[in-house]
């Protein structure tokens, strides 16, 4: 189930610090804001277009004549603060980083001296610049394919296919790309044997007669300028569906073993119904075991040409 797309992926995961998932709802960091909170100043935090951290930020505050009042770097998890309180007033908050794009947003600082900014996204600098045309290979080592189903109501189960492949033809006329991709449906991996099992039978997968998921491009819709909506057909159980991905395109670069990569995020959500998967369990008045929608994850790395030997 991949898509037409590319990128830095995981680009200078040197200088960046954890997903978002770490970076938003860390403890500590937490705390400390609330500290820096109650002196007063500024708080945001910077982020890549992919939730990754960016330590080597600087946060620039200037007021509305244009002049400096405050600048702050990073901490390790992308957190900009400026300890002193400021006037109340608006405020223009400028974030810079090597290698990206500066972003700009308006606080208004209250009575209290401080704002909280949110968050800043920074793009590479240089715009959006397109992988050549030809054929990118899936590079299944540096890819995932996850699938989510919420559980009981109130929480989620993610299962990954660990058994995939495909390709990309990237077109003169990026319109007319397509993909093709494979997935072999017993790769099924959410880390519990006997879950894996029933996933694998007739109930869901039933890989025995539908040993593999296809997906098939038929067209490519922009909606940004480095997002785009791929049509394609879904192949699974044996019954085809049309399925849209939500694409975001991230960027080009070198790899270490002289070939150059290109990576992209992509989502979908699909009905089971739609694939002939009725089986679930009534727990309660109204609560279903599994969910009815799944969402799909994809993180993808492609390699211009055909898959070079690697070692991570």
């Amino acid at each position: 189930m991949t898509t037409m797309g590319a990128g830095h992926g995981r680009a200078g995961e040197g200088a960046h610090g954890t997903p978002s998932e770490a970076g938003d709802g860390h403890a500590g960091a937490g705390r400390a804001a609330g500290a820096d909170g109650a002196r007063g100043g500024l708080r945001a935090r910077v982020r890549t277009r992919d939730n990754w951290a960016v330590r080597h930020a600087v946060l620039t505050v200037t007021d509305m004549a244009g002049q400096q009042v405050a600048r702050a770097a990073a901490d390790e998890e992308g957190v900009v603060r400026t300890a002193e309180p400021l006037p109340p007033g608006p405020y223009t908050v400028i974030a810079t980083a090597v290698g990206y794009a500066p972003a700009a947003a308006t606080a208004l600082v209250t009575a209290t001296g401080r704002a909280d900014v949110g968050t800043l996204v920074l793009a590479r600098q240089g715009g959006v610049e397109l992988p050549p045309p030809g054929t990118w290979s899936l590079d299944p080592v540096h890819s995932s394919v996850t699938a989510i189903a919420q559980h009981l109501g109130i929480s989620s189960i993610r299962g990954r296919f660990l058994g995939f492949g495909g390709r990309v033809e990237i077109a003169e006329d990026i319109e007319e790309s397509r993909v093709t991709a494979v997935i072999e449906a017993a790769s099924i991996d959410s880390g519990n044997d006997m879950r894996d099992g029933h996933l694998r039978s007739a109930d869901f997968l039933d890989v025995a007669h539908f040993p593999q998921i296809t997906y098939a491009s038929t067209g490519l819709t922009p909606v940004g300028s480095d997002r785009w909506t791929v049509h394609g057909d879904l192949t699974m159980r044996g019954v085809v569906r049309q399925v849209d991905l939500d694409l975001t395109y991230l960027g080009t670069g070198q790899d270490p073993w002289g070939g150059v990569r290109a990576a992209y995020r992509a989502t979908a959500e699909l009905r089971r119904e739609d694939f002939a998967m009725h089986y679930n369990q009534v727990v309660a008045a109204g609560i279903a075991a599994i969910g009815t929608t799944l969402r799909v994850e994809l993180d993808i790395q492609t390699v211009q040409g055909d898959l070079p030997r690697q070692t991570a």
